[in-house]
């Protein structure tokens, strides 16, 4: 960076709070949109999870088997809603063809490469503020079967990606994590993996980080973006202008755009498609956290425990039900059966708070990062799927050194918006 910049980061989830933080850690003058306020969509309801061994995209061909029985039952992790099947159905196509295995490769090595540097990347950013934030105990994927050739394989596919995992039986099992059920026989156990025991208030650590280096928050919703002077013969004199419902027009240098879930109708205006789904997830929070110390997700019910703060969050589902559907809380309810199953002490668990937010999904999995393909003021960091907690920090990092013209840490060629046009 040779000069300080006016940038507009616009989204206050954990991907739009990072990127503000990073920017104006490097000097520049950021303000921060967000209808919603600060961390409050996906950002406060997530697994707090930062699932850095989720490296293999969700469009797997062992999924495709699975489907019927999955759709069929009303425990399944995945639900489509009935009435909005015909409109996903462009998005469920591009997903079934990026199981193709040269897809599936490639992809894979581009989550990887994300995942391996997120939490440095965190480290980093965070600095004082990480060890409060974000617990490094590991992770648990439980088997109630005692298939250990099949539980070895899956081993064995993660330790190709470079992924740290333990195969543990149910004595090493239960010396870790004591309050799990005896119907467990194995679990693998992935050992450089973290989590937080309250998602909103990273948000919220970040955001004083952002405060405290001068950083201005607008709570308004952003409708327009407009480029200004991409014409010039100089493509550091482009610069965008923002136009909001509350505060009318401004004028920036650059612009970051981490709206999630909400991005097509901006990324159109701007002449860019994007095939983004909103993925919905479900929690509910139970009072107590069950003696667990870190996440704990079963591979037959496809949900996660994480301990946190002020009791145990369950999550995992995916419903495909539009952005503005309103919540179907029974997704939510069901993840309690799924507790009791897996949890030893269970007879005085009760069903507790309820929340639903959209995931933001692409379906090749992977997020959208860096420059827009023709308009040299706009930056992308959006998309992230199931992962958008995880790779917060490496994005905003990729941002940064794209705003001052820098190598980036990585090729983020696989994360380009132009694989859409």
């Amino acid at each position: 960076m040779t000069h300080s910049l006016q940038i507009a980061v616009v989204g206050a989830g954990v991907i739009g709070l990072c990127n503000a933080l990073q920017l104006a850690r490097q000097g520049h003058s950021v303000t921060l949109y967000d209808p919603a306020g600060i961390g409050e969509q996906c950002s406060r309801g997530n697994a707090g999870h930062f699932a850095t061994e989720q490296v293999f995209p969700l469009a797997d061909k062992a999924l495709l088997p699975r489907l019927p029985m999955m759709l069929l039952d009303k425990l399944s992790p995945l639900r489509i809603d009935h009435k909005y099947f015909i409109k996903a159905l462009p998005w469920l196509s591009r997903f079934c063809l990026n199981m193709l295995p040269g897809r599936f490769k490639r992809h894979t090595r581009a989550l990887r490469a994300l995942n391996e540097a997120a939490l440095p990347a965190f480290r980093q950013l965070l600095q004082e503020d990480f060890e409060s934030n974000i617990s490094l105990r590991g992770s648990l994927l439980t088997f109630e079967h005692d298939r250990i050739k099949e539980i070895r394989a899956i081993q064995h596919k993660y330790q190709q990606q470079g992924v740290a995992v333990e195969l543990l039986d149910r004595t090493q099992l239960f010396a870790l994590e004591p309050g799990l059920s005896r119907r467990i026989h194995y679990a693998l156990y992935f050992t450089e993996v973290g989590h937080t025991s309250d998602p909103y208030q990273l948000s919220q650590a970040l955001f004083e980080q952002f405060t405290a280096l001068g950083g201005t928050f607008v709570k308004s919703e952003v409708c327009a973006i407009t480029p200004q002077g991409e014409c010039s013969s100089s493509p550091d004199l482009a610069q965008v202008k923002l136009t909001t419902l509350t505060q009318g027009c401004r004028t920036f240098d650059r612009l970051v755009l981490a709206t999630g879930a909400w991005s097509k109708t901006l990324c159109a205006q701007l002449g860019y498609k994007l095939p983004i789904e909103a993925e919905r997830g479900y929690h509910t929070m139970l009072s107590v956290a069950c003696g667990l110390s870190r996440p704990v997700a079963s591979a037959e019910r496809q949900f996660i425990m994480t301990p946190m703060q002020h009791g145990l969050r369950l999550a995992g589902t995916v419903e495909f039900a539009g952005l503005n559907t309103r919540p179907n809380y029974e997704r939510a309810e069901m993840l309690l059966t799924h507790a009791r199953a897996i949890l030893k002490d269970n007879d005085t668990l009760q069903q507790g708070e309820h929340w639903m937010g959209p995931r933001p999904s692409l379906p090749d999995s992977l997020p959208v990062i860096g420059q827009a393909p023709h308009h040299p003021s706009i930056y992308f960091a959006l998309g992230h799927q199931h992962l958008g907690l995880t790779q917060a920090a490496i994005t905003s990092e990729l941002i940064a050194q794209c705003i001052a013209n820098q190598p980036t840490t990585l090729d983020i060629g696989p994360y380009s918006i132009a694989r859409f046009q």
